[in-house]
């Protein structure tokens, strides 16, 4: 819908200018909206009636706010939208298709996926699938940091809990590196390991576990690239720094090798993330030939974004193909009262843990719902709750609640009204209350919803929206009785019903959230 209101406005323009169109939030302000008076000279309702001219059976009104234009959908137009949004699988941008590679979650295997990892897994899997739905060829990949300090530490920290080691403050702790050292004893009493094959071994396995997570939430990788078999084995990160060394870019201060202001090589010849970080997007750019690149780090990450990007750069690639998402931290509030989490200290909430606690449905929408550039409270009495006060609740009662008024309606032998068979506008144009049309306007926006995801990376649009088309079709089904003596009334809203299960239907998939059949 939001394509086609921006169609009529640059033909009424007649010239490119930057605007924008979104959904209003409020009635008094139409169903959509505009700022195109803010770049064009001359009365804002002048601009408004030459639109409304423009289109006359697509709007209903058009009117002049300030500088805003407000647009009213005529209910044909409406209608016929709606067929087209039923009748589509997939939102393809012409001629735009891209070989994107998403690289999300990448916990250090140095211990088992924690709650707030969970946050950017949720999201990297959603993003695939509406960039997917666009047309895009996705990779989705997950980065094994098993080699550097990390490893070596994870090692000591097991030998240290056999007793073969000295314990330390910096070590890791908790039962997880107990049992991992009990797993582990009988191996190493036989071969005389050092720390750092100790905690390759450690990785191994928690590697394992890592993956048995993930498959539980319904998180799956097309690749796992391991940095130490893929970039140091390989003499990767020597290869990067020769080319860099080669086009003059590298200098050399203080012993160490730098580039822009940043240390590639230390002083005692070691190499730094940064040069790994270089090597492995060397290897997605150059080598892979991805199109754009989705990053998505964890809070403490932010820092590296600048530098990372001039890498990138560096490398002859244009920085503007690499996207970073930095997802903000987590609370778990238990009782009013925070969840505290430490890996390092063994004091942490896994996602196995919160996904037993309220379930796989509840767990991903209560992330998905916020956007990842805000901190979070994750409220665990309401995600555990079954009523409509819970998000996730309310959107798949929402679905439910269309099976089972479509199922009644078979047993009373009415037939004919499945969508996306035949013409059901047709059927649904004697529908005249408002929260029959409300329902409609919710239906149309889902290509927007999609294609405007697509392009900004913001996620929880999509759970927003299956919040308010669910809020629209409760309020539909409070007003409204479906089933009816008129046998024209009802099937009419009969198809309206149906046209919301396959939507809500498209939502979740996209959400990755069941759609279950009874609550």
């Amino acid at each position: 819908m939001i394509s086609k209101i921006e169609a009529v406005i640059k033909k009424v323009l007649g010239k490119e200018v930057k605007f924008s169109v979104t959904a209003s939030e409020k009635p008094e302000f139409g169903h959509y909206s505009t700022n195109a008076a803010f770049f064009v000279k001359g009365d804002p309702q002048k601009l408004a009636d030459e639109i409304r001219q423009q289109a006359k059976n697509f709007f209903e009104k058009v009117e002049a706010k300030g500088k805003f234009i407000n647009f009213w959908i005529s209910k044909n137009a409406l209608l016929e939208e709606l067929n087209k949004v039923i009748k589509t699988p997939k939102f393809k941008i012409k001629n735009l298709k891209l070989k994107i590679n998403i690289e999300f979650i990448s916990a250090n295997p140095t211990g088992p996926l924690t709650m707030a990892n969970g946050r950017g897994g949720f999201l990297g899997d959603v993003l695939a699938n509406v960039l997917e739905r666009v047309g895009h060829k996705v990779t989705r990949e997950y980065y094994i940091n098993d080699a550097g300090n990390q490893i070596k530490l994870l090692g000591e920290s097991v030998l240290a809990a056999l007793g073969k080691a000295e314990p330390k403050d910096t070590h890791y702790q908790g039962n997880y590196i107990k049992e991992l050292a009990g797993r582990l004893n009988k191996e190493l009493r036989i071969k005389n390991y050092g720390a750092e094959e100790v905690g390759r071994l450690a990785a191994a396995e928690l590697l394992k576990e890592i993956k048995k997570s993930l498959k539980n939430v319904n998180i799956d990788f097309d690749i796992w690239f391991s940095e130490y078999q893929n970039l140091h084995k390989k003499g990767e990160l020597k290869k990067v720094l020769e080319t860099l060394e080669k086009n003059g870019l590298v200098s050399k201060r203080e012993g160490a090798k730098w580039l822009a202001g940043h240390v590639l090589v230390k002083s005692d010849g070691q190499p730094t993330y940064f040069l790994a970080d270089l090597a492995y997007h060397y290897d997605k750019f150059i080598k892979r030939k991805f199109d754009c690149v989705i990053d998505i780090w964890g809070a403490d990450h932010h820092g590296y974004i600048d530098r990372l990007k001039t890498g990138v750069k560096a490398l002859g690639v244009n920085p503007d193909k690499l996207k970073i998402i930095i997802t903000q931290l987590v609370r778990l509030v238990e009782n009013g009262k925070e969840v505290r989490m430490s890996k390092r200290a063994g004091e942490f909430v896994t996602l196995d843990e919160l996904v037993k606690e309220v379930g796989k449905d509840a767990t991903r929408f209560f992330f998905l719902m916020h956007a990842p550039e805000t901190h979070m409270d994750f409220d665990l009495a309401l995600a555990k709750e079954k009523s409509q006060k819970n998000p996730v609740y309310y959107v798949q009662y929402a679905f439910v609640r269309c099976g089972a008024i479509l199922r009644k309606a078979k047993l009373k032998r009415i037939k004919n009204y499945a969508m996306p068979a035949g013409r059901q506008e047709l059927r649904i144009k004697n529908l005249e209350s408002e929260s029959e049309l409300n329902l409609m306007r919710e239906l149309v926006k889902l290509p927007d919803v999609v294609l405007q995801t697509a392009e900004d990376c913001q996620v929880s649009r999509v759970a927003r929206y299956a919040s308010e088309l669910a809020r629209a079709f409760h309020n539909f089904y409070e007003k409204e009785r479906v089933i009816v003596e008129e046998k024209e009334l009802t099937e009419a809203r009969l198809a309206l019903v149906s046209a919301t299960q396959h939507i809500l239907g498209e939502v979740l998939s996209i959400l990755g959230i069941n759609q279950p059949a009874k609550m």
